[in-house]
């Protein structure tokens, strides 16, 4: 047996979706520091349109026919970022208006948007119905004012029940099911919310079930997802008209912290091809949903960061560098980080350098909450070197304190 002490400790799995030439980093094959020149000033965030490119391919791949894949562009709402997943998945899950005027301008199909969230406005709703979009109903009160809105405009709104399981997503990083939940309807509530949905005329057609995000445990993912279509098939004979989409969220992750591994798709694969054989069976008018976000463009976007400062303070180098949490505030270990964690780091333009140093890395900010890798083993930086977080791609500047401390405002681009 090995001895705890003498136990390898854990690493961050390998990033190689990005190249390294010359130990610079490569973004969609430019040099990571001719990128910084293009954009002007640090800090900025660049996200590489092959990988993202890739990720969708090789997940299609893994997917059986049938499945209907959307984007949950709240993981990275950047309207490029957006234009690009248009062209690449089959529809836009949005959580505001703000979000849905993104995805409008970006092309997408608006009978391929469906918007979610548990504190819809009335103004919310009425632009939602105009627009055509497929609403989530999270509410009682959802219902009756989009009956409402309905008769004002003359057409039925297109709604779907989101629906609060009574199980959870073993695993999550966040759960979005099970217990008392702020999100959907609760589940043996639905039956009843049918019925006023057919009362009211409302254009039904499925529902959506998000148990939980931030999952690298396939099994646990498919467990989810065969527990969401049973309690679909046993909602469907309470619906006042089948069943023509059921929208079983997501939940893929995305290794950020030492010891993470990534996620296995083939298992996950064979489990949705099982459920869209009973589906055809079962539920033949419905097609089945996948809402994915931070598994679509996490791994494909970095922060780069410039060191401004080197620092010495009793045994431990700092490198101070001009962003941090106001720009990337899931790094910094802020963003519902229980137990502090780096995210994978290097120093993008000397990736090659065979000198180390164990260093932490800090921003601008005057708190000392503003710390974006504790105690790091890296190449040895010097004063203008740039410093680049992997796995930023999601929840970064969107999700980020921007304008904490009267800093300048992150860049963003696609290269």
């Amino acid at each position: 047996m090995t001895n705890s002490a003498t136990r390898t400790p854990p690493v961050h799995v390998p990033m190689t979706h990005f190249a390294e030439v010359n130990g610079e980093l490569m973004i969609n094959r430019l040099p990571l520091s001719r990128v910084a020149a293009r954009v002007g000033q640090t800090p900025f965030y660049a996200y590489d349109r092959s990988i993202i490119q890739r990720r969708v391919a090789k997940l299609r791949a893994a997917l059986p026919n049938g499945i209907k894949l959307h984007y949950a562009m709240k993981a990275n709402p950047m309207p490029a970022v957006v234009s690009l997943m248009a062209e690449l998945v089959d529809g836009i899950d949005v959580a505001s208006a703000g979000e849905l005027k993104v995805a409008l301008d970006a092309g997408a199909n608006p009978h391929e948007i469906s918007f979610a969230g548990p504190g819809k406005r009335d103004t919310e709703l009425r632009q939602s119905v105009a627009a055509g979009i497929l609403v989530n109903i999270e509410s009682f009160r959802e219902a009756g004012v989009l009956a409402a809105i309905s008769e004002e405009l003359g057409y039925p709104a297109r709604v779907a029940v989101r629906v609060n399981p009574e199980f959870e997503l073993k695993g999550s990083g966040m759960k979005m099911g099970g217990g008392p939940k702020p999100f959907g309807v609760d589940a043996e509530r639905v039956p009843q919310l049918l019925k006023e949905i057919g009362a009211a005329g409302l254009e039904f057609e499925g529902f959506h079930l998000f148990a939980g995000s931030q999952n690298l445990k396939a099994e646990a993912i498919c467990e989810a997802q065969q527990k969401s279509w049973a309690l679909a098939r046993r909602l469907a004979d309470y619906t006042p008209s089948p069943v023509r989409l059921l929208n079983l969220g997501g939940g893929f992750g995305i290794p950020y912290f030492p010891g993470d591994q990534r996620l296995e798709l083939e298992t996950i694969g064979d489990n949705l091809s099982d459920l869209v054989e009973r589906t055809a069976n079962e539920m033949p008018q419905a097609q089945i949903v996948l809402e994915l976000g931070r598994y679509l463009v996490g791994e494909a976007g970095i922060y780069v960061t410039r060191v401004i400062d080197r620092k010495e303070s009793r045994g431990l180098t700092y490198l101070v560098v001009d962003g941090g949490l106001n720009h990337n505030l899931s790094a910094s270990g802020n963003f519902g980080q229980v137990l502090r964690k780096n995210y994978p780091v290097t120093i993008g333009n000397r990736m090659d350098n065979q000198t180390r140093e164990t260093v932490s890395i800090v921003g601008p900010l005057c708190t000392p909450l503003d710390l974006l890798a504790d105690r790091i083993t890296l190449p040895k930086a010097e004063i203008g070197d740039l410093v680049v977080i992997f796995q930023s791609g999601a929840y970064g500047a969107s999700a980020s304190p921007q304008g904490f401390l009267g800093h300048p405002p992150v860049l963003e681009v696609v290269v």
